[in-house]
């Protein structure tokens, strides 16, 4: 895609990206001058202290790079929590816990449990998992200032607990993994890295003819079909980060359900032939474009997730597929719109806001298809309402 103007950082933030910059040059110099894109995208966004999401700039928001649903509406957590209240009933309210990955600002955490404490359906614990000690510093303030008394309950983990039951929640995690780019070409196949030519990074391919990415690259990546001779070259992307992810998981999951929220697509939709530049993003001040490359440590970096992919490694670890359908039809099944109607409509300066809102979280042209919503769950008793109607489970299967 063309690269759009971009606002110009300024002195600080050139400053910081340049740091950045060297940080990685010395990695690539270190690796023998090459290094696998999923190395630079882990050191861009995740390095301590100067990655993306490790760093003090501001990220969610209109001051930020780009908007989250919990930063839209608290219509969105409101929703949720309703679907957390069935998981938590069902697991037992004595022994039911919610653990949220990658909670960003915490004002996802903060409106599910102020809507499960205003339904008296509060959980034992509210765990977070944040690799960002800035993030998890924010989340710590924003309940701190309009929720006190609810800090008890909220902890702040370091690494997964050996075991665990309830809900599992991840909103936009998986798409800010790191992944792996891979580019099939005269039908071989190679895996894209980055070198540093001694003005700037570009992109080198490697030859790829083993391992575990080669196997999944050599049966998901298309061979170009009769009708596509003029495609050269076919790029796209392999999430191994994600698939360890359900692996880990599933492995202290005793009881309850994972609920992941992203924008993506099943196998056959993602790894289309004519989607021959893949899915990778990045995002700065608002602005979407394709080049990784700008100003490292000052943009996000994200690409689509492969569900199907997600749910074949969910079920080769014991996790049945409990439903996958998309954030608008998901969130109505949660009553979204009961929530809002809890509002009175003549009070038009409360409630024509939070309309707006929902219309944003659920309209098709925003965000309503976009992001699809999975869930997966050991010794679930019950269908999830989050996927009473709509449910999209068939076009997660393969060559349809």
């Amino acid at each position: 895609m063309p690269m759009p103007l971009l606002p110009t950082p300024d002195e600080s933030a050139l400053k910081h990206s340049s740091a950045v910059k060297n940080m990685i040059c010395s990695e690539i110099t270190t690796a023998g001058g090459w290094i696998p894109f999923e190395r630079y995208m882990e050191l861009a966004i995740y390095s301590p202290g100067m990655g993306y999401y490790c760093s003090g700039t501001t990220k969610f928001g209109c001051a930020g790079d780009f908007v989250t649903a919990p930063e839209v509406s608290s219509l969105f957590g409101r929703a949720i929590a309703q679907q957390a209240v069935q998981i938590i009933e069902s697991v037992g309210e004595d022994s039911s816990d919610i653990l949220e990955f990658g909670a960003g600002t915490g004002k996802l955490a903060l409106d599910i449990l102020l809507e499960l404490e205003n339904i008296n359906r509060l959980p034992r614990h509210y765990f977070i998992l944040e690799v960002s000690g800035e993030l998890q510093e924010k989340q710590n303030k924003l309940f701190a200032k309009f929720a006190p008394h609810l800090l008890s309950r909220v902890q702040w983990l370091e690494q997964l607990p050996t075991k665990f039951k309830g809900l599992i929640l991840a909103n936009e995690v998986l798409d800010a993994m790191p992944i792996h780019l891979v580019a099939r070409r005269d039908n071989d196949l190679f895996e894209r890295g980055v070198v540093w030519n001694g003005n700037r990074f570009e992109w080198s391919d490697h030859l790829l003819f083993e391992g575990e990415l080669f196997r999944i690259a050599e049966e998901i990546i298309p061979l170009a079909s009769p009708d596509n001779k003029n495609i050269e070259i076919y790029i796209s992307e392999i999430n191994l980060s994600a698939r360890g992810f359900i692996r880990s998981i599933a492995n202290i999951l005793e009881k309850g359900a994972v609920v992941l929220i992203d924008y993506g697509f099943g196998r056959d939709e993602y790894y289309h032939e004519q989607r021959n530049r893949g899915t990778m993003m990045c995002h700065y001040r608002h602005h979407a474009h394709d080049d990784p490359f700008y100003f490292p440590g000052l943009q996000d970096i994200t690409s689509h997730v492969d569900f199907t992919a997600i749910t074949d490694v969910a079920a080769g670890e014991g996790l049945e597929l409990l439903g996958y359908t998309s954030q608008a039809q998901f969130l109505i099944n949660c009553g979204i719109t009961e929530i809002l109607s809890r509002i009175p409509v003549e009070n038009t300066s409360d409630y024509l806001p939070m309309a707006n809102q929902m219309q944003k979280l659920v309209s098709p042209a925003e965000m309503g298809e976009l992001f699809k919503v999975i869930a997966l769950g050991k010794d679930n008793q019950q269908p999830l309402i989050g996927f009473e109607s709509g449910d999209k489970s068939f076009l997660l299967e393969k060559d349809m």
